[in-house]
């Protein structure tokens, strides 16, 4: 998953070229993390997954905040029940998102995730009443009719469960990336810390991957141990190097980098699975990308 961090805990220093190349690094960091979950496949319990995920991930976040002087302080809040909230809708979104990678290939799970911007107006339309431009009507319209392009024929043509679920978990989880999204909206309003949003997701994540074992986990092998772990450290690092790359620059010129992940997973799928993206994928990439962009607010 990858959340759009805020940038009201950091520094800014204006150095646009790392800027750039830290969020590069992050949309790396992050299609790594999935090609391992990937790869881990169904051998590994997913509740086990999530666990190792977000538990190394701490390691990487409490050393930044510490750093940064936000740790413990940073676990002071006084909306306990917004963060429970964020949480909440982030944890299953983390599950959903997870999911979607073992059953879809890579390039279309991470395409899948992007559906959240658009989502996102819809929620706030309904749910908060806000009011919304035509513009970003229309990211809204462009959005879903890419995701009319790349799921419908795979309903037709290709309706084996797994891609059916795969593609259900996909919308879910875009669904509540939204919400979870709309949740840090309300929370950063309220005036608490990306530092305070951050480390309770992580905690609320691992707990919610440690209550799984109550249904039976897997002794890993070697490599399961070094993939497991691996994928919390990736987590961790890509989530630290968005942050910081907003340290260098702004949001809006990072913005066009964040989609390069689409190109990272497209080469991953290609190259360590075999997975060659059809051809309803590349019609339906740029009406999702395009919708996501124009959905997006002006300012960010």
């Amino acid at each position: 998953m990858n959340e759009q961090p805020q940038s009201n805990t950091i520094t800014t220093t204006q150095n646009e070229p790392l800027g750039i190349i830290l969020r590069i690094l992050s949309g790396v960091t992050f299609s790594l993390m999935f090609a391992i979950i990937k790869y881990l496949g169904d051998t590994v319990p997913l509740g086990q997954v999530v666990f190792f995920r977000s538990a190394f991930a701490l390691v990487p976040l409490i050393i930044f905040l510490l750093w940064q002087g936000g740790f413990p302080n940073g676990l002071r809040t006084k909306r306990p029940m917004g963060h429970f909230w964020r949480s909440f809708f982030g944890t299953i979104a983390m599950f959903a998102v997870f999911m979607t990678v073992r059953y879809l290939p890579i390039a279309e799970a991470t395409t899948l995730t992007y559906l959240s911007p658009i989502i996102l107006v819809i929620l706030a339309t309904t749910l908060l009443k806000e009011t919304i431009s035509p513009r970003r009507w229309a990211g809204v319209m462009l959005g879903l009719f890419g995701l009319l392009v790349m799921t419908t024929p795979r309903f037709s043509v290709h309706g084996d469960y797994r891609t059916l679920l795969g593609i259900g978990f996909g919308i879910l989880g875009a669904t509540l990336i939204a919400a979870a999204l709309l949740q840090i909206r309300h929370l950063t309003l309220q005036g608490e810390k990306s530092a305070t949003i951050a480390i309770y997701f992580a905690l609320s994540t691992t707990i919610a991957g440690a209550l799984t074992a109550v249904a039976g986990w897997v002794q890993p092998t070697a490599i399961q141990w070094f993939c497991l772990i691996g994928t919390g450290f990736l987590g961790g690092v890509a989530q630290l190097l968005m942050t910081l790359s907003l340290s260098y620059a702004s949001a809006s010129s990072l913005a066009p980098y964040e989609y390069l992940a689409i190109l990272w997973a497209v080469l991953i799928s290609m190259f360590f699975f075999n997975e060659v993206p059809t051809i309803f994928f590349w019609l339906a990439l740029p009406l999702i990308l395009a919708g996501a962009i124009v959905a997006k607010p002006a300012r960010q």
